[in-house]
């Protein structure tokens, strides 16, 4: 396992139109010791083709491909046993960094001897124009706090996988990024370097952020009850409490700008 190396995971589905600009935010990063793993869930666009012209270019990008459409939890899952950095990382394909988004958390992690961290982000239309809508939340996330909601950002996240270990979650069609920090956040606490370094993608056709509060309500409850093995009364109360902060959450860690 590579001492310093970032190991990034990328799945991708349909991401043609977006995947060259967000590669091109991990190529243009100051740190350079990475490797992205580039997990596609048999796409019919022309992501492969996008990224296969991107891979002969660059070695660091590592590609491989599901033999069947299986879903970002299957994909995140074999693309985590194929990395091989000290430092896990998460971009989606439709998503970018800010050029020294590596740089600052490795260094943010470092010297504090984090094993778990998260950024603020901010968020941009399908277009790839800026909302004014800028995203934090907690400054230390323990375990418990974790149960309460999914305060981190995919896209932000980073850690340490000498003391977190390989993670490998559920295969649920939905929330399994939540999945992966409700496992990560039984070995480490989270904590957040208040500074936005990346740009999360709102409203693109099949992500969470285009769908209703009860689709939603569905999802936490089956990210209970199916990945985590809760009662159907935990469950339940669980997925209360998510709304709850969920509330909370837009209330004091939301703002946008005019």
């Amino acid at each position: 396992m590579g001492n310093d190396l970032v190991s990034i995971i990328m799945p991708s589905y349909n991401c043609g139109r977006y995947v060259e600009a967000s590669i091109h935010s991990v190529q243009a990063q100051t740190y350079q010791n990475w490797e992205i793993i580039f997990m596609d869930d048999c796409s019919n666009d022309d992501t492969i083709k996008r990224v296969s012209e991107l891979q002969e270019k660059d070695a660091r990008i590592k590609l491989f491909q599901n033999h069947s459409n299986s879903g970002a939890a299957i994909s995140r899952n074999t693309a985590l046993r194929e990395a091989k950095g000290r430092w896990i990382a998460f971009l989606d394909s439709d998503d970018l960094w800010e050029p020294k988004k590596l740089e600052k958390q490795v260094r943010f992690m470092e010297e504090n001897d984090y094993a778990f961290s998260y950024t603020e982000y901010q968020e941009m239309d399908v277009d790839g124009y800026l909302t004014g809508v800028t995203i934090s939340g907690p400054k230390h996330i323990t375990k418990r706090g974790m149960y309460n909601f999914c305060w981190p950002g995919c896209l932000t996240v980073m850690y340490d996988a000498t003391k977190i270990g390989l993670i490998q979650i559920e295969d649920i069609k939905k929330n399994n990024d939540y999945a992966m920090w409700l496992k990560v956040c039984k070995k480490a606490d989270c904590y957040l370097l208040p500074e936005v370094l990346s740009t999360y993608r709102r409203g693109r056709a099949g992500s969470v952020s285009t769908h209703g509060i009860t689709t939603m309500i569905g999802w936490h409850y089956k990210l209970w009850r199916e990945a985590e093995k809760k009662s159907v009364i935990a469950s339940l109360w669980l997925t209360g409490v998510n709304l709850v902060c969920g509330l909370h959450k837009k209330k004091k860690y939301v703002s946008k700008t005019v």
